[in-house]
């Protein structure tokens, strides 16, 4: 009998602390950091960090969905970001850390989608929800010292996300 497996793209601000939340968890094959939605073939993390390439740094999860469900996927998803921020996560401006759902079939466009809709109506936020829903486009994958950042530079990694905002949003929106 032949795995199932799955990709699902996220983006959700700084791919470094997209990583940990996915990663190493069961039926999870593998988590990268790259690029994705935008219209430079090939970008570099300094085509992208200009900000004019319109990539979106985005994590893409190789997964089992027998093991680890695409709803379980999302359900992790949403409580790292702040969906209602368009202009960027956190202290990460631009629309590189933008957040959005890559979809690579219908069925995770409609559970995408609901998910949406859910934490829309489920008034943790006064702001509209504007995570974007959008078709998954080519992944780029980014240079090797972005992969795995967390373990590559624990203390770099831990001061990021320290200074960055993220855990403080975190805790005061999602730890109720």
């Amino acid at each position: 009998m032949t795995k199932e497996i799955q990709h699902a793209t996220f983006a959700g601000g700084c791919f470094w602390c997209m990583v940990k939340p996915f990663d190493e968890l069961p039926g999870i094959i593998e988590v990268e950091s790259g690029y994705s939605g935008g219209h430079v073939d090939n970008p570099s993390y300094e085509d992208v960090k200009k900000g004019d390439s319109g990539h979106y740094e985005v994590v893409q999860i190789t997964f089992d969905p027998s093991l680890f469900s695409y709803q379980e996927l999302l359900d992790l998803y949403w409580p790292q970001i702040d969906p209602t921020d368009d202009g960027g996560q956190f202290h990460d401006r631009g629309n590189q850390y933008r957040t959005a759902i890559f979809y690579h079939n219908d069925k995770q466009k409609e559970e995408a989608q609901a998910s949406k809709q859910k934490m829309a109506e489920s008034g943790k936020f006064q702001k509209p929800i504007v995570t974007k829903i959008l078709p998954a486009a080519p992944f780029y994958r980014a240079e090797e010292y972005h992969q795995k950042f967390y373990k590559k530079n624990p203390d770099e990694y831990k001061k990021d996300r320290e200074v960055s905002g993220r855990d403080e949003f975190i805790d005061r929106h999602w730890q109720q």
